[in-house]
């Protein structure tokens, strides 16, 4: 058997990203985990149910043993065995991120041989996790360009506190990734700005795709308005898109009863200009979600802005299960990250 891998969940950025990053690539490389100091920092520490969601998924992929899975729970112990495709249904229960499932368990589906369909339930629209149209427009994308076969299909969505989102994902086994460059900024070619509503008037979104044209100069034909009745609510987001040739980025903004629609418009103008304004192809979230193909590639670069704590503790622990050299550079025209086998 392998070395066990220790990892201590309180270093560097100390969140959750620790703990399905570790799961993923242990059971990927098939080395027993230990995680201890969980979410340490956080004020409520410990696996909360998304976590939870997360450890007893990936365990129920590769047939492993898993100890220390409980709310709360500050350490856990996953012993994999062999990953295995085939069709799995994993529910966060709450209105957890799903999507944050999807990337724990992607990894070791992609290289297992054989296909698999996973449904996946929970919330899909969260403040403090890229909602689905980012995973499905900005990560997907890139990793489908390195030569993973996946894709994504959108039934709800889903808000809190109800959850109750739900899409599907479709994954070919036995991939090998390869290596890819993104440091040019290429001329944007299409921007969009969706103001979703679920279960609230539709005055909503009006008002805050209104307020993008003012702010942004948007034409009427970028910003469109989705108002269902069907979705898992009530919740609002609103999503703001600039594509170039080889890379998109999108910001969200949550709706929340505190915070007036012209409020909700203002914060996401400011964080798609930001990204516009820092003239790195690369926005700082997707850096910190391509630390792991590009690892697992072996090879390829790309250029950010500069690197989140995020980014820096994702390298950290990567570098604990891939034999790759991750090497950065800052220049004043922002931060490129180069990947190189030994």
């Amino acid at each position: 058997m392998s070395e066990e891998v220790h990892i201590d969940g309180s270093c560097g950025e100390g969140g959750g990203q620790i703990l399905r990053t570790s799961l993923a690539l242990a059971a990927l490389r098939g080395q027993p985990l230990r995680i201890s100091k969980i979410r340490a920092g956080r004020s409520k520490p410990g696996l909360r149910r998304q976590h939870l969601t997360c450890a007893r998924a990936i365990t129920e992929l590769c047939d492993g043993t898993l100890q220390g899975d409980a709310l709360g729970s500050s350490e856990l112990f996953l012993t994999p065995g062999t990953v295995k495709a085939g069709d799995y249904h994993f529910s966060v229960g709450t209105a957890g991120s799903a999507c944050l499932v999807f990337q724990t368990v992607l990894w070791p589906l992609l290289f297992a041989e054989g296909n698999s369909r996973v449904v996946f339930e929970g919330g899909t629209h969260n403040a403090f996790a890229p909602p689905f149209d980012f995973i499905e427009r900005v990560f997907l994308p890139i990793v489908q360009r390195m030569g993973a076969k996946v894709s994504l299909h959108f039934e709800r969505a889903g808000f809190m506190p109800a959850g109750g989102g739900r899409f599907v994902a479709e994954i070919e086994g036995g991939c090998a990734l390869s290596p890819i460059e993104i440091c040019e900024t290429k001329p944007i070619v299409e921007r969009r700005a969706t103001a979703l509503v679920a279960n609230l008037p539709g005055t909503i979104a009006i008002r805050e795709l209104r307020e993008i044209r003012t702010i942004l100069g948007w034409k009427n034909e970028e910003c469109l308005p989705r108002v269902t009745q069907d979705d898992g609510g009530p919740g609002n987001v609103l999503l703001l898109e600039v594509a170039r040739e080889d890379v998109s980025e999108i910001a969200s903004v949550i709706g929340v009863r505190s915070l007036p629609a012209e409020d909700v418009a203002a914060v996401g103008a400011k964080a798609i200009n930001a990204h516009i304004d820092a003239d790195a192809p690369v926005g700082q979230c997707l850096a910190d979600q391509l630390v792991i193909p590009f690892a697992l590639a072996g090879g390829g670069r790309f250029r950010t802005s500069e690197l989140s704590e995020h980014a820096t503790t994702n390298i950290d622990v990567v570098k604990r299960f891939c034999d790759v050299e991750i090497t950065s550079k800052v220049e004043p025209q922002g931060c490129t990250l180069a990947f190189s086998s030994p």
